[in-house]
């Protein structure tokens, strides 16, 4: 799969529950948006997903990825305590200086 190292590390991350790991893959003014809430921060990114993983106990499994440049779009099954589970989402990734500074989920 074509997947940039640091999505690949942050899919890793998210796999283990590993939230240092996890807040290791952002920039510090990285911004994430999803279920029509904007999360801004390291801090906020970590609160947001500590919450989601309690919550929904999800598991995401890249299914397919493309890169270009600083973009990457990973679309993923997630699978977990939600209805509908598992869904297919799509992940948008904006990277800079090797770090994600920008991550949409639809």
């Amino acid at each position: 799969m074509d997947m940039p190292g640091i999505v690949n590390m942050y899919f890793d991350a998210d796999s283990r529950n590993d939230a240092d790991a996890l807040s290791g893959t952002f920039a510090p003014e990285a911004v994430v948006e999803d279920e029509g809430a904007r999360h801004q921060g390291v801090v906020a990114i970590l609160k947001w997903w500590v919450a989601a993983k309690k919550a929904a106990q999800y598991v995401a499994e890249p299914l397919e990825s493309t890169a270009d440049g600083d973009r990457a779009v990973v679309r993923a099954k997630v699978s977990g305590q939600f209805p509908g589970s598992p869904v297919t989402l799509t992940y948008y990734f904006t990277i800079k200086d090797g770090k994600i500074v920008r991550l949409e989920i639809q």
